[in-house]
């Protein structure tokens, strides 16, 4: 996924962790509510200056804006687990005991 989208849907997930609509975002940030849409599913990046005001808005800051780590799909972790274990091949018997424990 894009930097763009995972922003958007980091936005999203903040200004509904807050309980807002987007219609809501939108006065409080003074941007259109079709501008909100389109950040929020990755169409457009705000600018800095609406960045900052969506953060102010959300009670967020930027570091917690670019949280969205957690959005990557299933393809997605899987290469970055292939990447990091081919970086610390010393490290697979130790990951495969953790991922065992956690399913069982």
């Amino acid at each position: 996924m894009d930097n763009k989208k995972l922003l958007g849907k980091r936005i999203r997930e903040l200004r509904k962790k807050k309980g807002i609509k987007q219609e809501k975002l939108a006065e409080l940030v003074g941007l259109e509510p079709t501008s909100i849409s389109n950040i929020e599913n990755g169409y457009n990046y705000p600018t800095i200056q609406n960045l900052e005001k969506i953060a102010l808005a959300l009670d967020s800051s930027f570091v917690d804006i670019f949280k969205f780590e957690q959005h990557n799909d299933t393809k997605d972790l899987i290469y970055e687990i292939n990447v990091m274990l081919n970086k610390n091949p010393d490290k697979t018997r130790d990951f495969y005991k953790i991922l065992k424990a956690l399913v069982e």
